[in-house]
């Protein structure tokens, strides 16, 4: 995208085809793209000579992060010029009209700033033949479908209420039941995984935010502090002082290593207005955090078990392609040479024992320490940062955290962020992105609908519902006021996986006409039978037709059962 503040007001979008058809024309020229390198003073004067303050802007901020920074300007022939890193393409005519469009127009702040200027941004896309921006398109149209704020809405599962603030993410009862899966999951195979589950508070004295280093580092990502008592106090940004605090509350011994604490901690970080968008950036969310403080020599182990976890996790959810990138030590960093290259060698050996291809970003760590970056691959080819495994060589420095080896002496441990959703929220949008809103069986906030045919059924169903319940299923009762055909369809509109027809012929045989949303009917099958195999579905996080064991009755029961109401 590209910003334009206009005196004579701004671009609309029925100014985008004539800017393409003078787009066109310049990409025919066959204009020559040169790269030229200045001065800061030779830019400075440059920019403020044809009066664009926000290019000077944009110079400064430069200068401002890097005094050695190399300040190039781009030429397109002698028409345009423009302050940019580049690279680019030699020539305007190596770039293919058929293969470019100008999508949308939308305001936008300064620099995502709500107290600076609105500008019109205009939206483009690029790509190197006219089958790829068509195939880019079509992706744009499936993604759109999938937006994940459209069907949190039409499925009921969340809302952000303006009413209470921007990026805070209030959880309806069926998103709850969701997110209720996901989180017992995560527990469950936390603890099968040998942690230990932390609670900790949601706001701390500022000192220990000073003491961490978030407050030096961070502090533009935090919210105000509050005053308690004379003191300044700080809503969390982040879960790890808290445990390092844990681990610093008794001496441990070498032999108690490795420590693994896992929490949901939900932390609060500031974001500007212009920047949150649905649950991929919000400003209050839960991390499924977790630190693990070891032995060097336990460090390749450790990380291994972590891998493990994290491929465990994400496939339950249908996640099995990944992208993973190593992030080696970067110019300015804390720690010696040893612990840097024992650790980053960890984490090489984890990966190749996992026999997992990964790339290297060299120097593209964090300055405390090496780590592992994990995107997810969707239903739709889109990939998504969730997963991170990161060293830690200056929280144990900062906390002074020690352990006593087996001579007595008291060293540091190795500490290890983990998150393998990275925060419930994003990866809930995620989610309902790459099912479309049709979750597993496993998941879904309601598994069971029954369809009563008559008002003598209802009462039959909802006896059927509390059994059902207290078999740990979620089923609910159509309320029966409108004709089947419109039951089943309302249940296929609201993802449900499970549909049951219930009329006198169920009730008299103690059977269920059975449709799932995936695979059709499923024919007239006892009701014992369908919670037995709705139970084990559920425990397996499978289709209730693929259980072992399920048999496909005679099909079109559903369909007949319709039919005779009709």
């Amino acid at each position: 995208y590209y910003d334009f503040f206009t005196p004579e007001g701004p671009f609309t979008e029925a100014d985008l085809k004539q800017i393409k058809k003078r787009m066109d024309k310049i990409m025919k020229k066959k204009l020559p793209l040169v790269r030229e390198e200045v001065s800061k003073e030779e830019a400075r004067a440059r920019i403020e000579a044809i009066n664009e303050p926000y290019k000077l802007e944009i110079l400064e901020s430069i200068i401002e992060r890097d005094p050695e920074a190399p300040i190039t300007l781009y030429h397109v022939g002698d028409e345009w010029w423009d302050l940019c890193a580049g690279p680019h393409v030699e020539h305007t005519g190596q770039i293919s009209p058929k293969a470019v469009d100008l999508q949308s127009v939308a305001g936008a702040y300064w620099r995502g700033d709500e107290t600076k200027s609105m500008l019109t941004r205009i939206y483009g896309t690029a790509w190197e033949n006219a089958a790829q921006l068509k195939a880019y398109k079509k992706a744009l149209v499936e993604a759109k479908k999938r937006d994940h704020r459209v069907l949190g809405k039409k499925l009921d599962l969340f809302s952000i209420q303006e009413d209470a603030g921007g990026g805070l993410v209030f959880w309806h009862p069926k998103g709850s039941t969701v997110r209720r899966q996901m989180e017992d999951f995560w527990k469950d195979a936390h603890v099968e995984g040998g942690y230990e589950l932390l609670y900790t508070p949601h706001i701390a004295n500022l000192d220990l935010w000073k003491t961490s280093g978030h407050f030096d580092f961070y502090q533009e990502g935090m919210f105000d502090q509050m005053e308690v008592e004379g003191d300044q106090y700080q809503i969390k940004p982040m879960n790890c002082p808290f445990h390092c605090l844990v681990f610093k509350d008794s001496l441990m011994s070498y032999r108690d290593l490795p420590k693994r604490w896992a929490e949901l901690g939900t932390v609060y970080r500031y974001e500007r207005s212009g920047t949150l968008h649905g649950l991929m950036r919000v400003r209050g969310f839960t991390q499924d955090d977790a630190h693990i403080f070891c032995l060097p020599e336990q460090l390749t182990d450790e990380i291994v078990g972590v891998l493990d976890l994290t491929e465990s996790i994400l496939s339950r959810f249908g996640f099995t392609e990944y992208q993973v990138m190593l992030s080696t030590r970067p110019d300015k960093s804390v720690g010696s040479d040893d612990i840097w290259d024992a650790a980053t060698e960890a984490l090489k050996g984890a990966l190749e024992r996992k026999g997992w291809d990964y790339s290297v970003d060299e120097g593209g760590g964090a300055f405390y320490g090496p780590k592992i970056d994990m995107k997810i691959r969707d239903a739709i080819g889109r990939t998504w940062q969730c997963s991170t495994v990161q060293c830690d060589f200056n929280l144990p420095e900062r906390f002074d955290l020690e352990y006593v080896n087996s001579d007595s002496e008291r060293l540091r441990p190795i500490m290890v962020h983990r998150a393998i959703f990275g925060s419930i929220e994003r990866f809930f949008g995620i989610l309902v992105e790459s099912t479309a809103g049709d979750m597993p069986l496993w998941l879904a906030p309601v598994q069971l609908r029954l369809l009563p045919v008559t008002d003598q059924a209802q009462e039959w169903c909802r006896d059927l519902a509390k059994r059902a319940r207290k078999m740990g299923l979620r089923v609910e009762v159509d309320r029966g006021s409108e004709r089947l055909a419109k039951q089943i369809r309302n249940a296929e509109q609201a993802r449900i996986p499970i549909m049951a027809v219930v009329g006198e012929a169920e009730m008299g045989s103690d059977t269920l006409a059975v449709r799932s949303r995936k695979a059709g009917d499923l024919g007239s099958l006892p009701v014992d039978n369908v919670l037995t195999l709705l139970q084990a579905a559920s425990e397996q996080a499978i289709e209730m037709q693929e259980v072992d064991g399920f048999e496909m009755p005679p099909p079109k029961v559903v369909e007949a059962a319709v039919e005779q109401e009709e």
